[in-house]
C-alpha cells in the first residue's frame, strides 16, 4: 500500500514537474524572440563603472562572478522610490531566497533612503562575501552613499506628493446573514438556533442602527477612502581642492485611514540629515567622515482598531453598538440623567458603547479607546558616525596602500502614551437582572424605540501625566584596517589584501552582543587580463562557540578565462565579450546558530515530579533541558559556481548566467534518532539531549540577467530580464520517523506539509443507531476526532489506523517558488521617460488560513461560508459545514483542502518622467528640472489574488500614487 502510493505521489510529481519546465521553455523562447528584435540597462553599471565589492572597488571587467551592481543614480532619475531595496528582483537576479548582511558605507547597519544611495552592490558567491566573515556567509548587499565630485556648489531639490489606496478589505457578512449562519451551524452542533426570527429581521431592516447595530469597521463613516505622503529633500554637493563634501536633508509625512478619535491624527515623520565629506592632506595622505542623523516618530492611537476588525462579530454575545445616542434616551428616568450629567459625550451626542455585556469595569471597544483611550507617540533617535584614513605607501614600497576604518552609531528608541493612565467609563443599553440574565435596556413606546436602562462601567480618570514605556537602545561598534598591494610587470597583474575587520552589535535587554571578527587575506592574479585566479582566505573568531572551536579558516579560490582575447574569437563581430568564471569554497558560518552557549547545559532552578525520597515528592530534583556539547563547531557552506558574461552585438545584449550548488553542513539539531528514547520526556519535559552538528542540505540554482539597449530613430529602448530557478533538499536529517512519507531527508527544505484531503465526509462514511446518532464511522475512514459529521472533511489514513494525526501528514508541496523572474522596462522619446518594473513568481504554495477562511466557533463569517456544505448542496460545497465548536482540528488544518498556487505577477512600478528642455535654463541659476508620475504596486495577475492582497487583521494593502518635481541649481 505504502509503495503504491510513493509511485503516485512520484507520478503526480513528474506531471507537475514537467508541466512547469515546458511553460518555462515556452517563456523562456518567447523572452528570446523579444530580446532579439529589441537588443545594458542604463541601471546596470558598464564594464569600466567601479564596483563596490568587500573592502574595495574593482572594475566590472575584473570581476571573478558572483558579484551584481545597481546604480541607483541613475535609476532615481527614472524611478522614484522610498524603499532602498525595493523590488531589486527586477534588475538583479539570484537573489530572490537568499539573506543577506546589509552594509552601508562599510559598516553593518541600515536605515537610508534612495536619494541617499549612489550604487547598491550584491554580493552573492562564495567568493564575493568570504572577506565579512560568518556572519554574511548567506550574502550581502553593500549600500554605498553619494559623495561629492565636483567644484563649486550644485544644489538639487526634491518634492513629492503621494496618495495611497486601499485594494482589498476582508469580505465579512452583515449581521442578519450572521445569525441566519450561525443559527444553522447551531443546528449542525445538536443545538438550539441561539438567534430569533424577531432579532434577525429588526438587524436585517436596518429601521435602528444603534438598537441594532450593524457594524461594518470598513465603511466610510470609520475609514478615509485614501491617505496622503508628502516628502522634500535637499541634496547639496560641492568643494575644492582639498576636500569635497555631499549633504542630503529629507523629511517625510505620512497619514492613515482612521478618520475619527484619535485616529485621525495618527502619522508617521521621518527627518534625516547626512553629510559625507572627502578629505586629501597631500597626495599620500587622505581620509573622509560620514555622518547621519535620522529622527522618527510615529503618533498611533492605542484602539487596536484593525485587530479588532478582524474578531469582533457583528452581534456579540449580545446587541454590539458602539456608540448609545442620547436622542434615544427616556428623559424620564432619573438614574440616566445623574449619568448623563458626568459623562463624558462623544460629539455631544454619544455615549462610548460596549462590544458585549460585561460584570466588570474592564469593558471597552476600539471605537471607545479610539475616543477615550488616548495615543502614543513612538520616538526613534539614530546617530550614524564614521571615518577612516587611507595613506599611499608607495615612497616605502610600490604600490602599497594602507587603510583604515571605525564607526560608531547609537538608537534609542521609546514610546510616550498620551492617557496612558488614563480610564474610562463606557456604557451599554442593557442591565443584569437579579437571576444573573442579560436583559436589554431598549423598549418600544407608541412605535418608538427608546432607551430606559443604562449600565455604566469604569469611570473617566485621567491623572495628566505621560507615560514612558518600552525604552529600547542599540550601539554598532566597528573597526577594520587593511594593506592593499598591487604590482605589474609585463602582461602579469597582482593585487592582495590583508585585512582585520570587526564588529560588535548592543542591544539592550540583550546578555550577549552580535560580534564578528575575523581576518582575511585576498589573493588575486592575472595574466594579460586574459586569464584570472583568485584565493581568498577569512580566518574567522565565533563567540557562540566554546573555547577550541571559536576559530576556522573559510577559503574559496576562484578562476576566469576572458575567451573574448583568444585568436579563435577575435574576429567573431556578433561576439563582443566572453568570460568564464567559476569558484569553490567552504564558508564557516555561525548565523544558523540561533542564540550563544548553545554548547553549554541548561538546567532548571526547580524541579518538577522527581522527589528525592518516597515519603517527601516535595523534595524535588532539578530539570535537565539540555545537555552539553563543547564539540560544537560552525555551520559550513560548501559551494562550487560556474558562470558567464557575455556581450553580444556591440553592446546591444549583455548576458549574464550562473549555475551554483551549494552544501549546507552540520546544521544544528538535537538528535533523538542518535540517544535512547529515555534520555528525553515530553511530559513533563526533560531533555538530556545535546545539540549536534548533524543536518545536512543541499541548494542548487540556475540563474540568468539579459540586459537589452536599442534605439530605434528618437527612440531609446532598455530591456533588463533576470530569472531564477532553484531548488533546495534535506540530504541528511536526524529524525526519528517510523513512515517514509514522514521522512523530511530528501525532501525540500521548504516543505509544506499537510493532510491530503479526499473531499468531505458523507452519510456512508458514518455509522449511525437506530436513534440516529453517529457512533462509529465506516472501515477505511480515518477521523480527527469523534465530533466529525457529514459536511466535515475527511483525509486520507496513510498508516490505515483508523486516525488522522500528525503519522498522516505528508508533503503537498513548497511555499517557497522555485522559478523567479523580473523585469524592467526603459523608453526614452526626447524629454519623455517611461519606466515599468514587474515580478513574478511560480511553484510556490500557500495556506487559506486566515481568519476570513478558518471560520468556526465565534469568529466572524466572511462571504467564504456561502458555499458552506448542507445536505442540499453537498454535490457543489466548497467550505466545510458551520459549527459553533471550537476544536478547530476538525476541518482547520493544513491540508490540501485550502492550499493555493502562489504564481503570480506583479507590476510594482510605472513611471513616466518629462525632463523639461535645456534650453530653458542655459545661463540662468537655474540648471534643470523634470516632473513625473508614478504608480507603485499597481496590478497583480494570480489566480488568489483577492485573497494574497487581502490583510486579515492589519492595515490593508495600498496602491500608490504619486507626483514629484525635481529642480536643480
Amino acid at each position: 500500500m505504502e509503495r503504491k502510493m510513493n509511485i503516485e505521489k512520484r507520478k503526480i510529481m513528474i506531471t507537475r514537474n514537467k508541466h512547469i519546465k515546458k511553460s518555462y521553455r515556452k517563456a523562456c523562447f518567447g523572452l528570446g524572440l523579444f530580446l532579439l528584435s529589441l537588443p545594458a540597462g542604463a541601471q546596470q553599471v558598464d564594464d569600466t563603472t567601479k564596483v563596490n565589492v568587500a573592502f574595495g572597488a574593482k572594475a566590472k571587467s575584473e570581476l571573478m562572478g558572483g558579484v551584481s551592481a545597481i546604480d541607483m543614480v541613475d535609476l532615481s532619475r527614472k524611478n522614484y522610490d522610498t524603499d532602498n531595496l525595493s523590488n531589486m528582483a527586477a534588475y538583479v537576479s539570484g537573489i530572490q531566497d537568499m539573506s543577506y548582511l546589509v552594509i552601508v558605507d562599510g559598516v553593518p547597519r541600515g536605515n537610508v533612503l534612495p536619494s541617499e544611495i549612489a550604487q547598491i552592490t550584491f554580493l552573492k558567491s562564495a567568493a564575493a562575501v568570504a572577506l565579512y566573515g560568518s556572519q554574511a556567509a548567506k550574502g550581502a548587499v553593500l549600500i554605498t552613499t553619494k559623495r561629492g565630485k565636483s567644484d563649486g556648489l550644485h544644489v538639487s531639490v526634491r518634492g513629492n506628493a503621494g496618495t495611497f489606496v486601499p485594494k482589498e478589505y476582508p469580505s465579512y457578512l452583515g449581521a442578519a446573514q450572521y445569525m441566519n449562519l450561525y443559527n444553522e451551524a447551531s443546528i449542525n452542533d445538536g443545538k438550539a438556533a441561539k438567534y430569533s426570527d424577531e432579532m434577525i429581521y429588526n438587524y436585517a431592516s436596518g429601521k435602528n442602527p444603534y438598537r441594532y447595530a450593524d457594524v461594518n469597521y470598513f465603511s466610510d463613516e470609520y475609514l478615509k477612502k485614501s491617505f496622503q505622503r508628502y516628502d522634500g529633500s535637499i541634496e547639496l554637493e560641492g568643494g575644492g581642492r582639498f576636500a569635497h563634501f555631499y549633504s542630503n536633508i529629507g523629511y517625510y509625512h505620512v497619514g492613515d485611514l482612521i478618520n475619527f478619535g484619535e485616529g485621525k491624527d495618527n502619522y508617521t515623520s521621518r527627518l534625516n540629515m547626512r553629510a559625507n565629506i572627502d578629505m586629501r592632506v597631500n597626495d599620500w595622505i587622505s581620509g573622509y567622515v560620514n555622518a547621519n542623523a535620522t529622527f522618527y516618530d510615529l503618533r498611533t492611537d492605542r484602539a487596536g482598531y484593525w485587530a479588532e476588525s478582524a474578531s469582533v462579530r457583528q452581534v456579540e454575545n449580545q446587541p454590539f453598538s458602539p456608540f448609545i445616542p442620547i436622542d434615544y434616551v427616556n428623559g424620564n428616568v432619573s438614574s440616566i440623567q445623574d449619568i448623563l450629567k458626568t459623562a463624558n459625550l462623544i460629539d455631544g451626542k454619544y455615549l462610548l458603547g460596549t462590544t458585549q455585556q460585561r460584570v466588570t469595569d474592564e469593558a471597552s471597544t476600539a471605537f471607545a479607546a479610539m475616543y477615550a483611550g488616548g495615543y502614543q507617540n513612538y520616538t526613534s533617535r539614530q546617530l550614524q558616525f564614521d571615518f577612516g584614513v587611507n595613506l599611499d605607501l608607495g615612497k616605502v614600497l610600490e604600490g602599497l596602500k594602507f587603510s583604515t576604518h571605525a564607526a560608531l552609531d547609537y538608537l534609542n528608541d521609546y514610546y510616550t502614551l498620551y492617557n496612558g493612565t488614563k480610564t474610562y467609563a463606557t456604557y451599554e443599553a442593557g442591565y443584569v437582572d437579579a437571576n444573573g440574565n442579560w436583559q436589554t435596556g431598549w423598549t418600544n413606546m407608541n412605535g418608538k424605540d427608546e432607551i430606559y436602562k443604562i449600565t455604566k462601567y469604569g469611570k473617566d480618570e485621567d491623572n495628566g501625566i505621560p507615560k514612558v514605556d518600552n525604552s529600547y537602545n542599540e550601539q554598532i561598534f566597528f573597526f577594520s584596517g587593511q594593506f592593499d598591494y598591487a604590482h605589474s610587470w609585463g602582461d602579469n597583474n597582482f593585487a592582495a589584501t590583508l585585512l582585520a575587520h570587526g564588529y560588535q552589535h548592543n542591544h539592550s535587554q540583550v546578555y550577549h552582543s552580535i560580534t564578528n571578527a575575523n581576518l582575511g587575506l585576498d589573493l588575486n592574479y592575472n595574466f594579460a587580463k586574459k586569464y584570472y585566479a583568485g584565493l581568498t582566505f577569512a580566518a574567522i573568531h565565533s563567540p557562540k562557540l566554546a573555547e577550541g572551536h571559536r576559530e576556522a579558516i573559510s577559503p574559496v579560490v576562484s578562476l576566469a578565462w576572458d575567451l573574448k582575447k583568444e585568436n579563435f574569437l577575435k574576429d567573431v563581430n556578433w561576439l563582443s565579450g566572453l568570460k568564464l568564471n567559476t569558484s569553490y569554497g567552504v564558508l564557516n558560518e555561525d548565523v544558523d546558530i540561533s542564540d550563544y552557549y548553545m554548547y553549554d547545559a541548561i538546567f532548571t532552578a526547580t524541579g518538577t515530579w522527581w522527589g528525592w525520597s518516597e515519603s517527601a515528592n516535595a523534595m524535588q530534583t532539578s530539570d535537565s533541558q539540555r545537555a552539553a556539547n563543547y564539540d560544537l563547531d560552525f555551520i559550513k557552506r560548501k559551494e562550487f559556481r560556474v558562470g558567464v558574461d557575455a556581450n553580444l552585438l556591440d553592446g546591444m545584449i549583455k548576458l549574464n548566467a550562473n549555475y551554483t550548488h551549494q552544501d549546507i553542513e552540520g546544521l544544528l539539531t538535537t538528535p533523538q534518532s542518535t540517544f535512547p528514547s529515555y534520555m528525553y520526556t515530553y511530559y513533563p519535559v526533560s531533555s538530556y539531549l545535546p545539540y549536534y552538528n548533524y543536518n545536512n542540505q543541499s541548494r542548487d540554482a540556475f540563474d540568468f540577467q539579459i540586459d537589452a539597449h536599442k534605439k530605434f530613430g528618437e527612440l531609446d529602448a532598455t530591456l533588463g530580464v533576470t530569472g531564477m530557478y532553484v531548488t533546495t533538499k534535506n540530504t541528511k536529517v536526524n529524525e526519528l520517523e517510523e513512515y517514509s512519507w514522514r521522512k523530511s531527508e530528501g525532501t525540500s527544505t521548504t516543505a509544506l506539509w499537510g493532510y491530503k484531503c479526499l473531499g468531505f465526509i458523507t452519510e456512508n462514511d458514518v455509522v449511525r443507531n437506530a436513534a440516529g446518532d453517529i457512533t462509529d464511522y465506516a472501515e477505511g475512514v480515518g477521523v480527527v476526532n469523534k465530533n466529525t459529521r457529514p459536511g466535515d472533511l475527511k483525509y486520507q489514513d496513510m498508516n490505515n489506523d483508523g486516525i488522522i494525526d500528525s503519522k498522516d501528514a505528508v508533503v503537498l508541496g513548497d511555499y517557497m517558488p522555485d522559478f523567479y523572474l523580473g523585469m524592467n522596462l526603459t523608453l526614452k522619446y526626447k524629454g519623455f521617460t517611461f519606466f515599468m518594473n514587474g515580478t513574478a513568481n511560480f511553484g510556490g504554495m500557500g495556506v487559506k488560513n486566515n481568519a476570513t477562511q478558518w471560520v468556526y466557533g465565534d469568529r466572524k463569517y466572511s462571504d467564504v461560508v456561502l458555499g458552506r456544505w448542507t445536505p442540499e448542496t453537498a454535490a457543489t460545497a466548497t467550505y466545510p459545514r458551520l459549527t459553533t465548536l471550537t476544536d478547530g482540528s476538525l476541518n482547520f488544518v493544513t491540508s490540501d483542502f485550502w492550499t493555493y498556487s502562489t504564481d503570480a505577477f506583479r507590476l510594482n512600478k510605472v513611471q513616466l518622467t518629462y525632463d523639461l528642455p535645456g534650453s530653458l535654463f542655459s545661463g540662468k541659476f537655474l540648471q534643470g528640472a523634470s516632473v513625473y508620475v508614478s504608480g507603485t504596486s499597481l496590478l497583480t495577475i494570480a489566480k488568489e489574488r483577492k485573497y494574497m492582497e487581502t490583510n486579515v487583521g492589519t492595515a490593508p494593502q495600498c496602491r500608490a500614487y504619486n507626483l514629484g518635481v525635481k529642480v536643480n541649481f
